[in-house]
């Protein structure tokens, strides 16, 4: 019998900078390109420190570089409202007219859906800067609607991807609120509606661990036509202990209707026993976690891949947006820990993800599966430095060109926060 070799195959990539001053620069996160439609600018925020606590005064530049001008730098904006692993949800408008782009901001309101916090929205052409009252979570493709959360309760369960505040966390957030949850946002007249509630959510196929559990969202995604929501729907009793989230994938309409589960990992918790210690818990132990479901991304309007577990088996799977619930692995031998996941958006033959660092070397490494073929590609391997934190590391968070030639990452492999950018033309265009 043939056994078939299923070890990574090394390419060499080129690889450049983008960056050239003595500031740093990232974008973020892995579910939106940098790239607009035009593949011309690419989307960048620059910082003046590597890494910091945050607080709600630390601004942060956000703009664009120009590869066609020496990667030059155009700052088009400030805003204090950010994270290390999100910025400030930095994204082209793809359906609005002329070349615009969102990002969230702090505001002296008091009023409106999340007091404190709202959304800019650029237009490249005209340097011209409109403000909306609501922050963003994602906005739509065809540019028409956008979903917002409340970024104050996510600093409270998630504080990763929340946004900090004066006085520190909130210490009256209600557990499971029917009044917030995911809200439509109306980019045009920057009218919002609750599409679903986290009452909603709790009621939607209950578990007896959601009852003393606080909830929330996160990973919310529009599949390309806009006609379909993913979302993570996360409880849990201790927000201090990653490890003791639990987890849903859930579909739904643009109006909060067709609500489908496609996959539950609650599960057990020994630690919420008394006496257990949430600091003993390292940084990327969530991650590696058999009961993650994380980083779930359309690959079209009616597949999601996902790491999570199905049937007791955890990989990437690739889910089909339909009930009966349908699952397949992607790429059970090739892929075997969590990673940022998207497919090329010209050929889904090819698949583009990373790794958490490994615990010897430090190292992540960024990969380009051919699905076709079963072969894995790694096509670099970066130092990450091991004292950040949950809060403040850099992790790859690799994002496709629109042509599906380049890819961009953040790294700080050079000891400094940076975005690079990567030529995959050598692999992408092979028969």
């Amino acid at each position: 019998m043939t056994t078939v070799d299923r070890s990574p195959v090394l390419h060499h990539c080129p690889i450049r900078r983008l960056g050239k001053d003595e500031l740093h620069h990232f974008f973020g996160y892995y579910d939106k390109t940098v790239w607009d439609r035009h593949d011309r600018y690419i989307l960048a925020n620059r910082v003046p420190v590597m890494n910091a606590d945050l607080r709600p005064d630390l601004q942060m530049e956000v703009g664009y570089f120009d590869p066609e001008n020496g990667d030059c730098f155009t700052s088009c904006g400030v805003t204090t409202a950010w994270n290390w692993q999100m910025g400030c949800q930095l994204q082209w408008l793809d359906g609005a007219p002329g070349l615009q782009f969102i990002y969230n901001v702090r505001t002296d309101r008091t009023d409106g859906l999340y007091p404190g916090f709202g959304s800019a929205i650029h237009d490249v052409h005209t340097g011209q800067t409109r403000y909306l009252d609501t922050p963003v979570y994602v906005a739509a493709p065809n540019g028409k609607y956008a979903l917002a959360v409340d970024y104050s309760r996510l600093f409270i369960t998630h504080e990763t991807i929340g946004y900090c505040e004066e006085g520190g966390k909130r210490s009256n957030m209600p557990l499971c609120p029917g009044d917030d949850g995911i809200h439509h946002l109306d980019l045009a007249t920057g009218t919002t509606r609750l599409l679903v509630s986290y009452a909603d959510l709790r009621r939607f196929h209950h578990r007896a661990s959601m009852d003393k559990a606080i909830h929330w969202v996160s990973h919310i995604e529009i599949n390309p036509s806009s006609n379909r929501i993913l979302f993570l729907h996360r409880w849990t009793e201790r927000v201090e202990d990653e490890t003791c989230f639990l987890h849903r994938l859930i579909t739904m309409d643009p109006d909060g209707g067709d609500m489908r589960l496609l996959e539950c990992s609650d599960h057990p918790l020994p630690q919420l026993a008394e006496g257990f210690d949430p600091s003993a818990v390292g940084t990327y132990d969530y991650e590696k976690s058999e009961y993650q479901i994380s980083h779930p991304l359309w690959r079209d309007d009616r597949h999601i891949i996902v790491w999570g577990p199905h049937r007791g088996s955890i990989h990437y799977h690739l889910y089909h947006d339909s009930e009966p619930v349908r699952a397949q692995v992607i790429g059970p031998d090739a892929l075997t820990e969590n990673g940022h996941m998207t497919y090329s958006p010209v050929d889904k033959r090819w698949l583009l993800t990373d790794t958490y660092p490994d615990p010897e070397s430090n190292q992540r490494t960024l990969i380009l599966y051919d699905v076709r073929e079963d072969v894995r590609y790694d096509i670099g391997r970066f130092y990450t430095d091991p004292t950040l934190r949950k809060e403040n590391r850099c992790d790859l968070h690799p994002r496709w060109s629109r042509d599906g030639k380049l890819v961009c990452i953040d790294s700080v492999h050079e000891h400094e926060r940076q975005m690079y950018v990567i030529d995959v033309t050598s692999l992408v265009d092979q028969d």
